[in-house]
């Protein structure tokens, strides 16, 4: 696959130079996972070109390509309008949508055959060669459409993502040296940064994202700008804003675009808890430093997943300590103390996360976790009682797992002995759990009688005083363990009996 390293930026057929070994790397990469792709790649460009237009792979695709890890979601480019897209497709793909038409993209399904191990769906989207810009004022690109390939490279954010594959004659275009950047693994913008994040400036975050998942430098100049114009990102929508910062957080390097966003003060824009994690300290009043302590809490929950990223987990590790700027006292004796900082922080992060738009259910998810992260250090060395090991389960409920790593990832300390120490009076109190969850079924606590039951008991209908009956049986249950029913039934009448 040829490079592009022409002076003129402009022509689409470039002249290959002697490769660098990192550049034939990458070309070698490209070269198998684009045969992976070509039966329907190559089906889709023929159909295109039977039609009269032209179709090229492009973006990330691309880049994905050169790094080899394409997967089945492919971005192509052409020069037909979404109608003609969609009469070209339709006839060919297993399923059409129509989302994206307004910007120019029709998106579809296709199944293909691979050797022995059955269909794979490949994931596609169409789009017509295009420039779009923002109005000062807008948070919605206004489109209008090209004529070729290459001006629709220059409107793209990166130049890693602004190369392109014209399919089937797999001819690689490359008019901005975005291989040489990849090879290079830096960040640069095809034009001035300036005019690039001026027309979109939520691709200063996709600076922050795209360093997190691909482990790039962000170029000098990039971030100079991203540093110039942070205050940009403000007619950005929340839910685009919300979208980048998942993507960001779910990556595999998270802590190099959090970074990019707080030395930036885009953070201060669309997360300025984190950036106020920052806390001056001095000689006097000593502690450690809470934002370094977030992002390696958040780093060490990574290292606790299994299987996929998990959003709930790695929000409530980054934002675990966010109320403590709110909370911190100067004592008497030079310590610092935050009391209540879980409470104050649950608070804050609901309503940080109301704010980027998150679901509620997330939401909750997330604020719930951190109101709990210090719960287990009134465990010590074991001194807890059964009724108060059932009370974590119970305030944990679905959360149970995620606390427990939360809890874990939440020791940073230097001193092995006493993160020894921590770790295995963790390890005491999981113990604890699994016994008494195979003894009580611990994940389904309740009363030992049922709303029905309990009116039977006390011979009265539905109303107020069957909740608080139930809420004292439930109080039995978690002190005691569970009964036999005419234990129940007994505790009952006798709670009855001094309320009258």
């Amino acid at each position: 696959m040829p490079n592009a390293n022409n002076d003129s930026h402009t022509s689409r057929t470039q002249q290959t130079p002697q490769p660098t070994d990192a550049l034939s790397q990458v070309q070698r990469r490209a070269v198998s996972e684009l045969l992976r792709v070509s039966p329907v790649a190559d089906d889709l460009a023929s159909r295109f070109r039977e039609a009269g237009y032209t179709l090229a792979l492009v973006g990330g695709s691309v880049r994905d390509a050169l790094l080899g890890r394409l997967g089945n979601d492919l971005d192509f480019t052409t020069d037909a309008r979404p109608d003609d897209i969609l009469k070209i497709v339709r006839p060919w793909a297993d399923s059409v949508w129509e989302v994206g038409i307004a910007f120019g993209t029709v998106g579809c399904l296709k199944r293909a055959g691979n050797g022995g191990e059955g269909p794979r769906e490949f994931q596609i989207e169409v789009t017509t060669y295009r420039s779009e810009a923002y109005d000062r004022t807008s948070r919605k690109p206004d489109v209008s459409y090209g004529d070729s390939v290459e001006q629709d490279l220059v409107r793209r954010d990166f130049t890693v993502n602004a190369m392109a594959v014209a399919l089937p004659e797999k001819e690689f275009i490359d008019p901005h040296n975005g291989l040489e950047d990849l090879a290079a693994r830096v960040l640069r913008t095809p034009g001035a940064p300036e005019d690039s994040f001026s027309d979109d400036p939520l691709r200063m975050m996709r600076a922050a994202r795209f360093a997190a998942q691909l482990d790039f430098e962000v170029a000098p100049e990039v971030v100079a700008a991203i540093t110039a114009m942070a205050d940009r990102i403000e007619i950005v929508s929340a839910e685009r804003v919300r979208d980048e910062l998942n993507k960001l957080v779910l990556a595999a390097q998270p802590r190099k675009g959090l970074k990019l966003l707080v030395d930036t003060g885009l953070a201060d824009r669309v997360l300025p808890e984190l950036p106020e994690l920052r806390l001056e300290r001095d000689e006097h009043h000593r502690h450690k430093d809470v934002y370094q302590h977030s992002l390696t809490v958040l780093e060490q929950a990574m290292a606790l997943e299994e299987g996929e990223p998990d959003l709930v987990l790695r929000l409530a590790a980054l934002l675990h300590d966010i109320g403590k700027p709110k909370t911190r006292r100067f004592e008497s004796d030079g310590r610092v103390s935050f009391h209540h900082h879980e409470v104050v922080g649950a608070k804050m992060t609901k309503s940080r996360m109301l704010k980027l738009k998150y679901p509620n259910d997330l939401v909750k998810d997330v604020s719930r976790l951190v109101e709990l992260h210090l719960r287990f250090h009134g465990y010590g060395t074991g001194e807890w009682t059964d009724s108060a090991v059932r009370r974590y389960v119970r305030d944990a409920g679905p959360l149970l797992d995620r606390l427990h790593k939360l809890t874990r990832s939440d020791c940073t300390t230097r001193n092995k002995r006493k993160a020894m120490a921590l770790s295995r009076a963790y390890d005491g109190l999981e113990e604890r759990i699994a016994r008494l969850q195979e003894q009580e079924e611990l994940d389904a606590i309740r009363p030992d009688l049922d709303g029905n039951e309990i009116m039977q008991t006390l011979g009265v209908g539905p109303g107020p005083v069957i909740g608080k009956a139930y809420k004292h049986l439930l109080e039995l249950r978690l002190e005691n363990g569970p009964m036999e029913r005419d234990e129940a039934v007994a505790a009952l009448k006798e709670w009855w009996s001094a309320q009258s």
